[in-house]
């Protein structure tokens, strides 16, 4: 392949991360407009919920076929046809005028931004070498966590000062810019022998991922012995169960099965789903203690949780260009043990406690999550040969959204049994007690997953990427540190 100009790799990198910040973005900056559109629309509480995890669902499910399409018909072009959809599926949200036509363009929104989350690190894997890839991740991964963290600011912004429309509608000339500059200015590329969609497979992941979601919303309402609840959750077993079952059937799985021999690839798919499940997750309940408890509008709740942004931007970059000289698991294990005390620290709530009790939590986190992100985003396509980028990203990403799918419902189960028959005088007492045990299961899980990390990823595992002359020597170095890694 011939070499990539420095100016193919600006763009690339710029596209690539106005297309994450854009479908990140829109995973959190829909809270704080969720009271407004459930106004507006007329909308249940049932509405609400699928508002959200139509998005979530669809990018959870397509993720890894995704992966494939892109190996097999071009990364730029998938790449391309995601940004489209997903603003198409931003334009109709926009202009919504009943709760299905918006849980319909959610799930428009997920299945776009399933195809670029599939083919985006793949691009830069393909584009960025040496420590160039180094830095680029650096700039993903900053770019990935603020863009999680700000949405609900920008969020509370736009419901505030113009429409929750806007909150759909802002990605439009972000996702015209984006198409235009991966069009005219990144490079195409497919690996030699890419693998053909595994229908089978999808559909199996999907049926089990979609009764799992759907178990774990319905037990808030229904009770977890429900007969409904309990065959969802049955179900979502055996379809989950059959899933490898029906891969190892396969000729051209959507993604090797034999990937989990490797400690680093099982590793870093537990700290993407740790990262997410955690903190991100918290989010949601965070932006409702500070809304519903403390009584902040959209604007200035949003606003408290740039500590975190700010915080995440700190040790992003850095984390990012370390992960060129040193093993990643000294970045992403202390990482999610920081995440773990930072959730920790914002335990303590009661019916009296001000949002200043969360900073000193939100700081601690923030850094965490900043040294997790770049270094994880590098290990998911770092495991796998180049032609396998497509699916190891995607794999990875879908670690990432079954962690904030599974971990938002299964948390509001639980908030749900905690706040039944709470009483005027008794709500913000139990409001608190409530957010502070979701905490201290999220911290549980954040440091349990770095705890894997840090006993999981090893260096030796990696595979060197690039050019043929340059991959023995570094085969040689990433040698070197065997013992340490």
């Amino acid at each position: 392949m011939a070499p990539i100009s420095p100016s193919t790799q600006r763009w690339t990198l710029v596209a690539v991360c106005l297309g994450t910040f854009m479908l990140l973005l829109d995973v959190t900056i829909v809270i704080v407009a969720l009271p407004d559109v459930q106004r507006s629309l007329h909308a249940g509480f049932s509405d609400v919920q699928w508002t959200i995890d139509a998005y979530a669902l669809s990018l959870a499910a397509l993720l890894l076929p995704m992966g494939s399409l892109a190996d097999l018909f071009g990364r730029r072009r998938l790449f391309a046809i995601g940004l489209t959809v997903f603003t198409v599926g931003s334009l109709l949200c926009g202009v919504a005028q009943s709760p299905l036509m918006l849980i319909l363009s959610r799930a428009a929104q997920g299945i776009g931004g399933a195809i670029v989350f599939a083919s985006s690190l793949a691009l830069l894997a393909q584009t960025f070498h040496g420590k160039a890839r180094g830095t680029a991740f650096g700039v993903w991964g900053a770019v990935a966590g603020v863009s999680t963290a700000l949405g609900p600011v920008l969020g509370g912004l736009l419901t505030s000062g113009l429409s929750w429309r806007w909150i759909f509608l802002v990605n439009l000339p972000v996702g015209i810019v984006a198409l235009s500059i991966t069009l005219t200015q990144v490079q195409e590329s497919r690996p030699p022998h890419a693998r053909r969609v595994d229908v089978a497979g999808f559909l199996v992941f999907t049926a089990g991922l979609v009764s799992l979601v759907f178990g774990l919303i319905e037990s808030s309402e229904r009770g977890w012995g429900d007969t409904v609840v309990v065959v969802a959750f049955a179900l979502a077993a055996l379809l989950l169960a059959a899933f490898p079952v029906v891969e190892k059937l396969q000729a051209q799985p959507m993604f090797d099965l034999s990937l989990f021999r490797k400690p680093t690839f099982v590793g870093g798919s537990i700290a993407a789903f740790g990262m997410n499940g955690s903190l991100y997750a918290m989010f949601v309940y965070l932006i409702l203690y500070l809304q519903d408890v403390l009584h902040y509008d959209a604007l200035q709740s949003g606003l408290r949780l740039v500590v975190i942004t700010g915080a995440t931007l700190f040790t992003a970059i850095p984390a990012g260009r370390l992960s060129a000289h040193m093993p990643v698991r000294w970045l992403i294990g202390p990482g999610l043990l920081l995440v773990s005390a930072g959730l920790l620290l914002m335990r303590g709530l009661d019916g009296s406690s001000s949002w200043t009790h969360l900073i000193p939590g939100f700081v601690v986190a923030g850094l965490g999550s900043g040294l997790v992100n770049a270094p994880l985003a590098s290990t998911a396509i770092g495991v796998v040969e180049p032609r396998n980028a497509g699916m190891a990203s995607g794999i990875n990403t879908t670690f990432r959204q079954v962690g904030i799918a599974t971990s938002i419902a299964a948390l509001g189960s639980i908030f749900a049994t905690r706040m039944h028959g709470a009483t005027a005088a008794t709500y913000a007492a139990r409001y608190a007690a409530g957010i502070d045990e979701l905490l201290l299961i999220a911290a549980l899980l954040a440091g349990a997953c770095g705890v894997a990390a840090l006993l999981l990823i090893r260096q030796r595992d990696f595979v060197p990427h690039g050019p043929p002359a340059v991959a023995e020597g570094a085969r040689d170095r990433l040698a070197e540190p065997t013992a340490a890694g």
